[in-house]
């Protein structure tokens, strides 16, 4: 795949860039590695001025940073300046919680026969970042962020159609005041990564994207011996009891759906729905997503913009008639619209059997599957008979039934009457195969961390453990 950025309003190539020699691959490990040697040395205080410096520069230039991801991969311009928005707070989220991340858990020095001993975490090294398009700039920062506040150096290898968001990147911590090296975008393919992971200077791997992908990195990663996080693909169920809100439900169903043009990893893609209301949802879902503008993702009156990709739109719809042609019923859209651009109109889609692709794959696009079911255990039973568990949402007011759903999902998140996001409060990450190990809060720093134990006997000095650099 080439390494450019193509509008998917217009299908026009913009601008191509060459990928990486091998020599200068391997000097921009080096370069990480010399600037991880400097960080580590570093305080917390001083990286966290760093960070809050380029949160200052993200709200700095919001609107021209928007305007770029809009014209790389085709969100809206409204929720491209949200995305910016959302990776400024989080990088004064972890300037602010490092210190308490970070610092020395003491343990009971006494249960281990020591005067002392406490927990200690340190960074690892560089750390080989394989990131995707759909939210180029809030995937890379979510770990970004953490990463170097714990004193990590990182290398993106952003995905081939957001080349400019990814040397955004590495311009933004550069004159955050970061050292040189600190953060390096390395425009490659997907060939390359086996290269940059086997490398001994680099630590560790974190992905977002596909399952395929997933497995790529994973046995790269186990062949060397280097930790790696994912987070991989979803197809997050949407429950709606009897008792729910039925207008709120079907409102949050169709931005659930429909948020980021419908490319999302959490975005809700199965709603199923109990038959005692099915009627009811299905005609407010329907006459929701109908009435949704696709346009120019430019104008403020768009509510869904093009598809990234000539082939994501393709497969999209390769799913709907897949379904359709097996016996399933579209109550709204499953029409691509002529002329330029890779557009697809918010689809709901039901009737589902498990022959159809739609009943096992995730659908990367504005398509809603919609499923009957007549019980709790039922509604399980669809809701966790996936490959993936990524996020979910149950609705009812049942407070019963929100501790259960809480307990039964077989998700990394759970989102009781409301739509799954992501926050830096809270860990974010999934089971089964949408990945393993987690993003954000205190554990989404420390996957990149030696979590070192200290233990001192006799004759060492009485004082506790405290806070440290690192």
């Amino acid at each position: 795949m080439p390494i450019a950025t193509t509008n998917p309003a217009t299908g026009q190539t913009l601008k191509s860039y060459d990928p990486m020699s091998a020599e200068q691959i391997d000097a921009a490990i080096e370069r990480a590695d010399l600037a991880y040697r400097q960080l580590r040395g570093t305080t917390i205080d001083q990286r966290g001025r760093w960070l809050n410096a380029a949160a200052d520069l993200l709200e700095a230039e919001r609107d021209e940073i928007a305007r770029l991801m809009t014209t790389e991969m085709g969100k809206t311009y409204a929720s491209a300046r949200a995305e910016v928005t959302k990776c400024a707070t989080a990088c004064r989220f972890y300037a602010a919680k490092a210190a308490d991340f970070l610092a020395d858990e003491p343990a009971d020095a006494g249960a281990v026969k020591a005067t002392r001993a406490f927990v200690r975490y340190q960074p690892i090294g560089p750390v080989l970042a394989v990131m995707p398009w759909n939210f180029p700039l809030w995937q890379v920062l979510r770990f970004a962020a953490p990463a170097l506040m714990a004193g990590n150096t990182g290398l993106l290898k952003h995905a081939s159609n957001v080349p400019q968001t990814a040397l955004l990147l590495e311009d933004l911590f550069r004159r955050a005041g970061f050292p040189e090296g600190a953060f390096t975008t390395l425009l490659v393919g997907s060939a390359e990564v086996d290269r940059v992971l086997s490398d001994p200077r680099v630590r560790a791997a974190t992905l977002t994207g596909s399952e395929g992908a997933g497995r790529s990195i994973a046995q790269i990663a186990g062949r060397e011996l280097k930790k790696t996080v994912l987070e991989l693909g979803g197809s997050d169920p949407f429950v709606v009891m009897p008792s729910a809100d039925l207008d709120r439900a079907a409102e949050v169903a169709t931005t659930a759906r429909c948020q980021n043009n419908g490319q999302s990893c959490i975005a809700a893609k199965r709603f199923i729905v109990h038959a005692d209301i099915f009627d009811a949802f299905a005609e407010r879902f329907a006459a929701n997503m109908s009435a949704l503008r696709v346009g120019d993702p430019m104008d403020p009156d768009t509510d869904v913009g093009p598809l990234a990709s000539e082939g994501g739109r393709d497969e999209v719809h390769a799913q709907v008639r897949d379904a359709v042609d097996k016996g399933a019923t579209v109550l709204c859209g499953g029409e691509p619209p002529a002329g330029p651009g890779w557009y697809y109109p918010p689809t709901v889609v039901t009737d589902l059997r498990p022959e159809m692709r739609m009943w096992s794959e995730e659908v990367f696009g504005p398509v809603a599957g919609l499923y009957r079911v007549s019980s709790y255990e039922e509604a399980i039973e669809v809701a966790n008979g996936t490959s993936f568990g990524l996020g979910s949402n149950a609705w009812t007011r049942d407070p019963e039934e929100q501790e259960r759903f809480a307990t039964d999902l077989d998700a990394g998140n759970v989102f009781v009457n409301g739509m799954t996001t992501s926050y830096p409060e809270l860990p974010f990450g999934g089971v089964k195969n949408s990945g393993y190990g987690r993003e954000l809060s205190a554990l989404g720093m420390r996957e990149f961390c030696n979590t070192k134990t200290v233990w001192v006997g006799e004759g060492a000095a009485s004082a506790g453990a405290g806070a440290h650099a690192e």
